[in-house]
């Protein structure tokens, strides 16, 4: 059945595109809004990011790729 029109609550997950050390990427990953802001900025989302990747790799069973860098979706280029 189909949802009401705005049921969906904003603003919950933010979402970035993660570029890894092989040069592959992901995009649209999930991270809970309440993680980022503040003094450290995104830099949360690098650990939660981390930790579901291990997470993931645990039940793979392929090695944990290190992050190289995150990049926010919709942010504007610096």
């Amino acid at each position: 059945m189909a949802k009401k029109p705005g049921t969906n609550p904003k603003g919950e997950f933010a979402f970035f595109n993660v570029f890894y050390e092989d040069d592959s990427q992901r995009s649209n990953r999930r991270v809970p809004s309440e993680l980022l802001g503040g003094l450290d900025g995104d830099e949360p989302a690098r650990a939660f990011l981390m930790e579901q990747d291990r997470e993931i790799a645990e039940k793979s069973g392929k090695p944990v790729l290190e992050i190289k860098r995150l990049e926010r979706v919709g942010a504007k280029k610096k």
